[in-house]
């Protein structure tokens, strides 16, 4: 089955724009699942090919969808229907745990992890006292093999034991040692990506993206976590559930 033969054609009594129709024509099929979360979006060529028109058109339609956010371009391997993720800040979760909540298979790969002394911005953020050990991990975030995040995250010392015994969650680990978190100041703010996190996470550099900032504290109070996510703006919803008083 054809991609046109999938998602419709375009109507002769529709006065609107082509781009605008080929666009509604992608978000109603995605709506409809017709195509689904991860689908290759043929290439502007064929489309226009298909639907015989320009490719300043496809590419005007397909623009506009990825500025919404439903659909996602990865450098060197196309344009897809973007998986968007609904992250919600009114539960304390790890990333590991929100994707498997959604049915996502999560992975990561390391880019690094070390111990040191702590910094002065860390020592701020974690309430510690220069000279103090921490443990630090960058780490790639994906969901079913696509990057979604970039992680930095640096740990008190007290809270692990060493560096490996920290596997595919953090936050687990920190279970078994008794020091997850049980809550977290966050703040969330807009952010281009430069050049390095743009090619780790597969997007264009400037493309925008969400700085998530965390401090995770102990039931005592103590900071045992700080943490920087870079999410991709394409794929991450962010709510909170709101009441009065």
């Amino acid at each position: 089955m054809t991609f046109v033969s999938r998602i419709g054609s375009f109507r002769q009594d529709n006065p609107s724009p082509l781009y605008l129709q080929l666009q509604q024509l992608i978000r109603d099929a995605i709506a409809a699942d017709v195509i689904a979360r991860g689908d290759a979006i043929p290439a502007e060529r064929d489309l226009a090919t298909d639907y015989g028109v320009s490719r300043i058109t496809v590419r005007k339609a397909i623009e506009g969808l990825v500025e919404e956010g439903l659909l996602t371009r990865r450098r060197g391997a196309g344009t897809f229907v973007a998986g968007r993720v609904e992250k919600s800040f009114s539960k304390l979760s790890s990333f590991t745990e929100d994707m498997i909540a959604r049915g996502r298979v999560p992975s990561s790969a390391w880019i690094s992890r070390n111990t040191g002394i702590v910094s002065p911005e860390e020592s701020m953020a974690l309430s510690l006292s220069p000279g103090e050990p921490v443990y630090r991990f960058q780490r790639l975030r994906c969901a079913d093999d696509v990057p979604m995040a970039l992680e930095l995250s640096t740990m008190a010392g007290f809270s692990l034991p060493s560096i490996d015994v920290v596997g595919t969650s953090l936050y687990e680990a920190l279970t078994q040692t008794g020091h997850r978190p049980v809550r977290a100041l966050q703040r969330l703010r807009a952010v281009p990506f430069g050049t390095d996190h743009a090619r780790m996470l597969g997007v264009d550099p400037g493309s925008p993206g969400l700085l998530i900032e965390r401090r995770g504290f102990l039931r005592d109070g103590r900071v045992v976590e700080f943490t920087r996510s870079y999410y991709r703006g394409d794929s991450y919803d962010f709510v909170a559930e709101l009441a009065d008083g």
